[in-house]
């Protein structure tokens, strides 16, 4: 075990109340494409899309107006649910198993933290594990808007059934903001993994946090002020992190 994992075990031993705040790097590691790195959805070219902007396919309203076009690309590339967790995915469902863990706060979709055992997680941009018709609001089982054979799903009602997913133009669900924003205020040790911080307004919940140490895993370093007696930084995949962990 090297001496940044010996750091990261020690500090999380000590610990109270630790809440992990993770990034699109979490899920990458399992084979989900992130969306702003050089190799991300946003600089990939399908022929099928060349005229669109990837921020406007994810969007309210390209759903509204364009709902086929939407559904075409969602379809295409946000079904995550032949993708297995990695060892950061189980290693923090074991960690509040073992009542060390109290929170994961993720900007992911794919749900990937709750087919890994997690409990206690807040998705600030929703999931694509769960849908609903825009119209009467009943809940669909998560196969349904992928599975469906027509272009834009339905419902029985013949609304829109749409993901619950927080799409561009769209609020972040309150619940989850609210719920993140107290863990974080809580936790005496903030874990930030497989995020570059860039994204908001997920990305300034960090701030909430008030507690003794921060540790970052992350392949790049972040914009975010660490204490070198105090806080840990770790640039490494985070899946091959916590699975020395």
């Amino acid at each position: 075990m090297t001496d940044d994992i010996q750091r990261l075990r020690a500090l999380i031993d000590e610990a109270r109340s630790v809440v992990f705040f993770g990034g699109a790097g979490v899920s990458t590691e399992s084979g989900v494409p992130d969306f702003r790195s050089k190799d991300g959805l946003y600089n990939r070219r399908d022929v099928r899309f060349e005229n669109y902007a990837p921020e406007y396919l994810l969007s309210h309203e390209c759903l509204v107006r364009e709902p086929k076009v939407f559904f075409e690309y969602y379809r295409q590339k946000m079904d995550a649910r032949r993708v297995r967790p990695n060892a950061a995915h189980t290693t923090l469902a074991r960690l509040e198993r073992e009542g060390k863990l109290t929170a994961v706060v993720t900007q992911n979709i794919d749900g990937l933290h709750q087919r890994a055992g997690s409990r206690r997680v807040y998705e600030l941009h929703g999931s694509t594990a769960r849908n609903y018709c825009m119209s009467c609001g009943r809940v669909h089982d998560p196969d349904f808007v992928f599975d469906s054979p027509d272009p834009i799903p339905r419902c029985a009602c013949g609304g829109v059934v749409r993901c619950d997913v927080t799409l561009y133009g769209e609020s972040l669900p309150e619940e989850a903001v609210t719920g993140a924003v107290s863990a974080i205020a809580a936790a005496d040790l903030l874990i930030i993994g497989g995020t570059s911080l860039t994204v908001w307004p997920a990305a300034s919940f960090v701030r909430a946090f008030r507690g003794e140490h921060v540790v970052v895993v992350n392949r790049d370093p972040l914009p975010y002020p660490l204490d070198s007696d105090r806080d840990l930084m770790i640039q490494r995949p985070i899946a091959e992190v916590f699975s020395e962990l």
